[in-house]
């Protein structure tokens, strides 16, 4: 099959030829290992044992392969790390190593940061963009740079997205039947409650205790719920609760295997702004996982008509799409050099779902609507964030399902997600 080019190959076009090495970090069926194939001649694949033992036993083996080298699951030999620092350190030249690793080794794994040594970037699940589903028209990059066109149709209706949705963004899984995807998936949160965690270190005694606290934690996608909610709703009715320690301990694996991407709340720096919430707004590395464990396929999501069974505000589709949004926006804003978070107010005044943050404090901000359309007073939280913070703010925009990219009166645009990208 040939390879289809993602955002981050961008990125490692940029930064390789100049970075010695640089790693891949993200969760399992990304896409990390074939991505790094593409640009290397040498490869050692740390999940196979027979190549394991001798890396265990000598981990310098490593450095007599070719170069550019890329290193798989190389977590699982966490020596390898030391080994690629100092290999850096006599020669700097760039190019030479790319390590892919879907978990954050534990403990005193890796003696030393790698920092000044080995480069870091995060990859996720494939974007609507690099699924091709439709050709972006709206680019994020100009949009921070204030000089974005916000024009474009697109084709794609509120059951497309549902689609995209419960489909993945795991390269993978995507060419697989719905039931064999549904499988997959399911497969995939078992494996990692089964043996990745184990395998972080972590003894899970009860699997199921730590299943249900992922559900609870789905259920809460694309909110502010505090762990203690979480660990309430994973635990309804029972009069003996896992205690606080333990859940945290949940938190922290699934973290380290990259299967919780939280955003975390803005904190600007000098700002007039006071009172702002600092709780993260939680989400699964795809939003397809958080579909799976809720048990909601395409026909659960929408009634017979192609609608919303649940159209109130904080309807779990609605949940799921932003999460969906903040996957494509993420993506793009990594390769773009910029951070993402989200702004609350804490009493919930104002609430703003993602802000875009440049290097220099210029923000863009992102409204999500679950609708086709919008009306006068939809974009009211991005217009006080305009006015919060003057001229640092670039741009807002509200991201729909809907046909058209247009820009409003007030200044705002609104961008079909089908049509945004890097």
């Amino acid at each position: 099959m040939s390879y289809t080019r993602r955002i981050i190959d961008q990125e490692l076009d940029d930064l390789f030829a100049e970075v010695a090495a640089l790693t891949l970090d993200g969760a399992k069926a990304v896409g990390k290992t074939t991505t790094g194939e593409q640009r290397v001649q040498g490869l050692v694949r740390l999940d196979s044992k027979a190549v394991r033992g001798p890396v265990a036993a000598e981990p310098e083996i490593v450095l007599r392969r070719p170069r550019p080298l890329l290193i798989d699951e190389w977590q699982k030999v966490p020596e390898v790390w030391d080994v690629i620092r100092r290999a850096v350190d006599d020669d700097s030249s760039g190019g030479q190593f790319l390590l892919a690793g879907s978990a954050s080794p534990q403990g005193e794994a890796t003696q030393h940061s790698g920092a000044g040594r080995i480069g870091r970037l995060r990859m996720r699940p494939m974007t609507l963009s690099e699924r091709a589903v439709v050709e972006p028209t709206v680019s994020l990059l100009e949009l921070l740079h204030g000089r974005a066109d916000v024009q474009g149709e697109s084709p794609m209706a509120l059951p497309d997205y549902v689609e995209e949705i419960v489909a993945s963004g795991f390269p993978a899984m995507r060419v697989l039947s719905r039931r064999a995807r549904r499988f997959q998936l399911d497969s995939y949160l078992r494996n990692a409650v089964e043996h990745d965690v184990p395998e972080q270190g972590l003894a899970v005694r009860r699997p199921e205790a730590m299943m249900a606290w992922l559900r609870a934690y789905a259920s809460a996608s694309s909110s502010t719920a505090s762990y203690s909610q979480i660990l309430d709703a994973a635990t309804p009715g029972h009069s003996e609760k896992p205690a606080r320690a333990t859940a945290e301990s949940y938190r922290q694996v699934l973290a380290s295997l990259w299967l919780l991407d939280p955003v975390q709340a803005w904190a600007p720096a000098g700002s007039p702004m006071a009172r702002l919430g600092q709780a993260p707004k939680h989400h699964l590395a795809d939003p397809a996982l958080a579909a799976r464990l809720l048990g909601l396929d395409v026909d659960a999501l929408l009634g017979g008509d192609g609608h919303p069974l649940r159209p109130e505000s904080g309807s779990m589709l609605g949940m799921l799409f932003e999460s969906l949004t903040t996957l494509c926006v993420r993506v793009a804003a990594q390769a773009a050099e910029t951070e993402v978070a989200h702004l609350r107010t804490r009493n919930g005044d104002h609430e703003v779902d993602l802000v875009i943050v440049r290097p220099d404090g210029g923000v863009v901000g992102v409204e999500v609507k679950l609708a086709g359309a919008v009306g006068a007073t939809d974009g009211k939280h991005l217009r006080w964030l305009r006015e919060q913070v003057g001229p640092r703010f670039i741009d807002g925009l509200i991201v729909t399902t809907g046909p058209m990219a247009y820009r409003r009166p007030d200044g705002l645009g609104v961008v079909p997600l089908a049509l945004l990208g890097p």
